[in-house]
C-alpha cells in the first residue's frame, strides 16, 4: 500500500534538496506532501492528520503534534539533532523517530572554523588581529562534525586537541588528534575550544563559569552545537571577568542583546541557526531522510532510532 509522507519545513530546504526527496518517493510510490514556510501550529496539526510518515527540519514534533496523527509511524530530523522531538511521546504512540547524522557534518565545522577566523580578525573591522596557524584548538565532543573540524583545523596549521568520553582514544589518535585525559585539560590548553556535544540532562549548562573560567587568557569559545550547553549567567561573569574571553555561537542566547550591546567585538551570534545551511547539507540531509523513510516500510530498517 502506497504511503503518505509530509515534508514539514518552516524553514524550507533549497530548491534542489526537495528535488532530491521527490525523487526518492516517486520511486517508491510514496504519496508526499509539502508543508513549507508556515507560521502556525495548527497548520501543522492539519497537515499531519493521515500521513505515514514526516520530515521534519527545526520544526517541533511535541506531543500534541503527535497525538493529531493517528497514522504516524516515522518522524525523521533532516540533521544531527534530535531535541526538538518528544521522544517519550513518540515511544508511547509506537512512533520511531530517527534523524540523519554526519549529513550536515562538514557544513557545520565549516561554520565553526569560520567563526574561529571572524573572531581572530575582529570581526573583519579595522586593527590587528591574530592568525589561527600555530594554535591549539580543543574539540569537546568527536562526532561527525569534530571531525571535520579538526581535519580542517590541520589544514590551517593548527594542533588539534579533543575530549569525548565516548570515542575510543585509539580512534582520536589515528586522526592526529592530541586526546586530553580530562575535560578541564582541554578547556586549559587550547587557544578555542570549540563545541559539538548535544543538549541533554548532562550537557545542559555544562559549560559554566568554572569551565569557561580555566580558558587561556585571549581564549575563545566557539558554539555549534545548542544553546542550551552554555550557562548564560556564567558566560556574562566571564565575558565581564576576562577583557579577551570571545564567543562566538550559531543559537543566540537569551542574553545577546546585553553581550552584543557591552562586548560587541567580542561576541557573534548568527541571526539564525546556521550551521546546516549550505546546498549540499540541505540534499544530504533530506535525501537521507526520505531514504531512511522508505527503507524503514519497506525493509523494517531502524538503524538511525533514536527513541
Amino acid at each position: 500500500m502506497s504511503k503518505k509522507v509530509l515534508l514539514a519545513t518552516e524553514k524550507p530546504f533549497v530548491a534542489s534538496a526537495v528535488e532530491g526527496i521527490e525523487g526518492v518517493f516517486a520511486k517508491a510510490g510514496y504519496e508526499l506532501v509539502k508543508l513549507e514556510n508556515y507560521t502556525d501550529t495548527a497548520d501543522l496539526l492539519a497537515a499531519v492528520a493521515d500521513v505515514d510518515a514526516m520530515i521534519i527540519r527545526s520544526d517541533k514534533a511535541t506531543a500534541q503534534v503527535i497525538e493529531a496523527a493517528s497514522n504516524l509511524r516515522i518522524i525523521v530530523r533532516a540533521g544531527a539533532g534530535f531535541d526538538n522531538i518528544d521522544l517519550a511521546a513518540a515511544t508511547a504512540h509506537d512512533v520511531c523517530a530517527m534523524n540523519t547524522p554526519g549529513q550536515n557534518a562538514n557544513a557545520v565545522a565549516e561554520l565553526a572554523v569560520g567563526m574561529m577566523l571572524y573572531m581572530a580578525r575582529n570581526k573583519f573591522t579595522k586593527g590587528s588581529g591574530t592568525e589561527l596557524r600555530g594554535k591549539r584548538i580543543g574539540i569537546h565532543a568527536y562526532g561527525n562534525v569534530g571531525k571535520y573540524v579538526a581535519l580542517i583545523a590541520k589544514g590551517f596549521g593548527m594542533s588539534v586537541s579533543a575530549f569525548d568520553p565516548f570515542i575510543p582514544a585509539e580512534a582520536m589518535e589515528a586522526d592526529g588528534v592530541t586526546v586530553c585525559a580530562t575535560v578541564e585539560e582541554l578547556y586549559e590548553t587550547c587557544d578555542y575550544v570549540s563545541l559539538h556535544m548535544t543538549a541533554n540532562g548532562h550537557t545542559k549548562r555544562s559549560i559554566n563559569h568554572k569551565r569557561m573560567g580555566r580558558m587561556k587568557e585571549g581564549a575563545t569559545l566557539i558554539n555549534t552545537a545548542r544553546k542550551e550547553v552554555v550557562c548564560e549567567d556564567g558566560l556574562k561573569m566571564i565575558m565581564a571577568e576576562r577583557p579577551g574571553f570571545r564567543y562566538s555561537t550559531d543559537v543566540a542566547p537569551d542574553c545577546h542583546g546585553e553581550l552584543l550591546e557591552k562586548y560587541g567585538l567580542r561576541y557573534f551570534f548568527t541571526p539564525k541557526k546556521m550551521g546546516a545551511q549550505t546546498a549540499e547539507a540541505n540534499i544530504n540531509a533530506g535525501v537521507a531522510a526520505a531514504t531512511q523513510i522508505v527503507n524503514f516500510f519497506e525493509k523494517g530498517d531502524r538503524n538511525f532510532q533514536v527513541n
